[in-house]
């Protein structure tokens, strides 16, 4: 195990089950985002929890401005985790960008993943009419990292208001703000950089990796044309409209998060049996 990384990444493991199940953070996030996920998981399966260098308690030493510069940094880390971990046919659960993330990751190193679940995806964040509708137009993000740079308290009110969309729940709201406030602005400007202008759509139809899409009712972030999109040009992949709202149901509504996560991968491994059995007759 190389130690170098762990620390870099703050690597944690938990859990007592064979397969391993790695939690990918969303932009702005550390793993604590994931505790109720986790825990409902960690009988079951080895849960593995990480930052992203710049992020939570990571090696700020280690942070690369032209690496990080776009998400492909930000995938190497993934690959150097299950490298260092000798990880193989790992369940990547990655939420909001952390799910393009996980892409790169698994069009790298198809082995280390056995499926990948994407919270909240989206592989390109502006709008490219007339046949694609990301969300957001250009002015609007640049309005975005304008703010980030003048007023970043401010921006980190606004936009955790934005993300989490659920007055119910203010609770993550603020959980949400104190992360995005708890993170050096600089570092946290360049990965918005990395995020919102990505175009991950032509690396859809690459991966090989089958696939769960997670897709929030009334989400600002990632709408529902988003996750259609994603469904219909990614190979082996499903689609399960969410209950929940907003952005970030693994921390306003983790029982339907785990509870849709369970049963794609308790069905694959019924259809994965089915399959070996029918090799052998």
């Amino acid at each position: 195990m190389d130690q170098d990384i762990i620390l870099r990444n703050n690597v944690n493991l938990t859990g007592s089950g064979k397969q391993s199940i790695i939690l990918a953070p969303g932009f702005g996030c550390d793993q604590t985002v994931w505790k109720s996920v986790a825990e409902a998981f960690q009988k079951d399966y080895r849960i593995i929890l990480f930052d992203y260098v710049g992020f939570g308690r990571s090696d700020l030493s280690a942070y690369d401005l032209q690496r990080y510069s776009s998400l492909a940094g930000y995938a190497q880390d993934v690959i150097d985790i299950c490298s260092a971990l000798d990880l193989k046919d790992a369940v990547f659960v990655g939420h909001s960008v952390g799910s393009m993330i996980g892409v790169l990751a698994s069009l790298s190193h198809p082995e280390y993943f056995s499926h990948l679940v994407m919270i909240g995806p989206s592989p390109c964040y502006l709008n490219d009419p007339p046949h694609y509708f990301g969300g957001f137009q250009k002015e609007e993000i640049l309005g975005l990292m304008d703010m980030m740079e003048k007023n970043y308290i401010g921006w980190a009110n606004v936009f955790s208001s934005t993300v989490t969309n659920n007055p119910e729940r203010p609770d993550v709201k603020l959980q949400l703000e104190e992360r995005f406030c708890s993170t050096d602005p600089i570092i946290a400007r360049q990965f918005a950089e990395a995020a919102f202008f990505a175009d991950n759509r032509s690396d859809l139809k690459k991966v090989k990796v089958p696939s769960l899409i997670l897709q929030c009712s009334n989400d600002i972030i990632a709408p529902l044309t988003v996750g259609e999109y994603i469904q219909q040009h990614l190979p082996n992949s499903v689609l399960k409209i969410m209950e929940a709202t907003g952005h970030c149901p693994h921390m306003s509504h983790p029982e339907e998060t785990v509870r849709l996560i369970r049963q794609y991968l308790n069905e694959a491994t019924i259809e994965a049996s089915l399959a070996l059995r029918g090799d052998r007759l």
